[in-house]
């Protein structure tokens, strides 16, 4: 993931909203989000290259989402996939407290997660300090740390708040939002230490270009009453491809 918006106890019939790009290159293999085989309780999408996964969830309400911090200044020392972090959460049976305290964050290149355990949700990463409970409210998190304000994350953070404040939620509506191309000037955009050309394609909430873009957004709606909808959006770089949707009622613990 690339791209994280979510709401948090913010609306009176959900516990969390969230919409969520995956930016990825074209040509690695995925593997759209199901119940995994040998897995059954688990749904989520796969990489086919590491085998790990950016977000899922399970029937009984453990929930995580994953984005890389993009740092150029800094070279990949990181022994272990990114995307094995949620699989070792989605499949063991930690509460969120004991699992930031647990993981080795430091087998990893830089990344930020969100981790739900059904009871609270918290934040982990190897490059900020861990948030434990999240704060009630709307956030995002994009290449950079908890909710640090790049243009785009600001701006798609206004228009979910817009979204859930005009009582116009739905799926569509989300999945609409995470396709703004709408890309900023040389003067607001962050230094990671990349290229400012690689930095400007970068700087769009829906990124395409000819062998790299958004391949998925994954829009997650969990009720209070324990409901949960998930729905994915896959891409390639011709356009829209499937879309899979999956609603089922969470079985906590």
């Amino acid at each position: 993931m690339c791209l994280i918006l979510f709401a948090y106890n913010y609306h009176p019939d959900y516990r969390l909203i969230l919409t969520a790009n995956r930016d990825e290159f074209y040509h690695r293999p995925t593997r759209p989000m199901q119940y995994w085989p040998d897995q059954p309780q688990l749904l989520a999408g796969q990489d086919l290259e590491q085998g790990g996964t950016w977000l899922g969830i399970t029937r009984s309400g453990r929930f995580a989402a994953l984005t890389n911090h993009r740092d150029g200044f800094r070279q990949p020392q990181g022994v272990s996939s990114r995307g094995n972090l949620p699989l070792q959460f989605l499949l063991s049976e930690m509460s969120s407290q004991t699992f930031i305290r647990e993981t080795n964050a430091d087998r990893f290149d830089g990344f930020n997660q969100l981790i739900d355990d059904g009871h609270q949700l918290g934040y982990l990463s190897n490059r900020a300090d861990a948030l434990l409970p999240v704060p009630e409210g709307i956030h995002g998190i994009s290449n950079a740390v908890f909710d640090t304000p790049w243009p785009k994350l600001v701006g798609a953070k206004a228009a979910l708040k817009n979204c859930i404040d005009s009582g116009l939620l739905t799926a569509d509506g989300l999945i609409q939002l995470m396709r703004d191309p709408t890309t900023y000037s040389d003067e607001q955009l962050p230094d990671t230490g990349i290229n400012i050309e690689l930095e400007r394609l970068l700087s769009a909430s829906f990124i395409h270009s000819e062998k790299y873009g958004t391949r998925a957004t994954t829009v997650v709606l969990i009720k209070h009453s324990g409901e949960a909808e998930l729905i994915e959006q896959n891409y390639d770089a011709q356009g829209a491809t499937g879309r899979s949707q999956f609603s089922f009622h969470i079985d906590r613990k």
